[in-house]
């Protein structure tokens, strides 16, 4: 994954990504590059655009499940008062938070 974003960043700059320049980014945040998976990452993205992986991924995403399916009737109304009370406790536990005092006062 960071090979991935310093080759994004570098496209983004206009630059052209090459194992040396991946690796300079990479380095340049503290972390050891591996030449070997830079290559890897080049050889796989060779001939494809920014614009053509982020489509991509977006198709990927999309057939990704988020969470439950929405409940429907009676359950419906059920949870939407369950989560009232939750959001009204922690607002109560927030007000608590300043123990009587303010940072301003």
């Amino acid at each position: 994954m960071k090979y991935l974003a310093a080759y994004l960043l570098l496209t983004a700059a206009g630059k052209t990504p090459s194992v040396e320049s991946i690796s300079a980014v990479v380095a340049a945040s503290g972390v050891e590059a591996d030449a070997a998976q830079i290559e890897a990452l080049i050889a796989k993205l060779e001939g494809k655009t920014v614009e053509e992986l982020v489509a991509a991924g977006n198709e990927k995403l999309s057939s990704v499940p988020v969470g439950a399916a929405a409940p429907s009737g009676a359950a419906a109304s059920g949870s939407t008062e369950a989560a009232a009370e939750e959001k009204e406790a922690s607002e109560a536990e927030e007000s608590d938070d300043d123990m009587g005092f303010g940072l301003f006062d």
